[in-house]
């Protein structure tokens, strides 16, 4: 199923971001250190560090040859690879940005964070088109349904909110969790959201009915990242926990876990973060032990 090929060191900090390069094998990672690394999963190796940053970064996020740093500052920066260079630094929120995500039909850039707010941008020229308040308290994760009709927010009040992405009016508020929502995902087919939160559970959300399917012990603490195979039926999960766990994505059912205790090899701390290699080769993952760690998907 999945096995520790390498680990990749050179990180000072924690690590929080993690996004995939277009560009083959490339991907970036960024934390509490003051800068963004890229790496090769060619070479296995550090690669450069590819910008300096100016204060902790808490998302990254890649569209179309441009990669957005989202800040604790409450900033963003895009850098452009077509020109090499940082192109915009908006100040965007009046504390951490901790998600961002692009709506391609619009060509639009969501921004979220410890305000509460949302802002939409415009990816021509980044420009402010539109911000709504969804809570009055942190807004950690964005999942957009992958037919962007709809775009899911997991609040610190324990409420997942869903709004129409056509006028960004509010379409439902699912209440399930006990605790913080800290990830958000929908299923490839649009056929049902997955949410995690700091009460250690995964809740399957059916739709277009929105409909609670199931709820799933998944892990011991918080679980901070969701992530769908690009091509095969599982999702991995890491968290708090030090661990990562592969499941199947239509029973729900446990493959494998990825941790120090039952693997051998794993991270010492939380996974704050994890990515799949765009062609489902490698899953990638990061956190507070400062390690980046590539894990490989054998054939089933």
């Amino acid at each position: 199923m999945l096995k520790h090929l390498q680990t990749l060191p050179g990180h000072q900090n924690p690590v929080y971001a993690l996004a995939n390069s277009d560009e083959d094998g490339i991907f970036f990672s960024a934390g509490n250190d003051k800068g963004v690394v890229e790496w090769s999963l060619n070479t296995m190796a550090f690669v450069k560090v590819k910008m300096p940053v100016q204060s902790s970064v808490y998302c990254l996020h890649y569209y179309n040859k441009q990669l957005f740093i989202g800040e604790r500052s409450g900033a963003f920066s895009v850098y452009d690879f077509n020109d090499q260079k940082v192109i915009a630094r908006i100040n965007a929120h009046t504390k951490p940005i901790f998600n961002i995500q692009t709506v391609k039909g619009k060509n639009e850039l969501l921004t979220t964070g410890e305000d509460g707010t949302v802002a939409v941008w415009s990816l021509v020229d980044f420009t402010e088109i539109y911000r709504f308040q969804v809570a009055y308290d942190t807004v950690r994760a964005i999942a957009i349904a992958p037919d962007e009709s709809e775009v899911a927010f997991g609040c610190k009040d324990h409420l997942i909110r869903i709004y129409n992405l056509a006028d960004y009016s509010l379409k439902q508020s699912l209440e399930g969790h006990s605790l913080p929502v800290t990830s958000l995902a929908y299923h490839p087919t649009g056929k049902y959201l997955i949410s995690g939160s700091r009460d250690a559970q995964l809740k399957i959300w059916d739709l277009p009915n929105y409909g609670l399917r199931e709820t799933v012990p998944a892990h011991m603490f918080t679980v901070y990242d969701i992530a769908f195979h690009p091509s095969l039926p599982y999702f991995a999960t890491s968290s708090q926990d030090k661990s990562i766990k592969l499941w199947d994505a239509e029973n729900f059912k446990l493959y494998k876990i990825l941790s120090l205790e039952k693997a051998g090899t794993g991270h010492t701390h939380s996974i704050n973060k994890i990515i799949w290699s765009h062609d489902g080769k490698y899953l990638i993952s990061t956190g507070d032990d400062r390690q980046v760690m590539v894990w490989e998907m054998e054939q089933i």
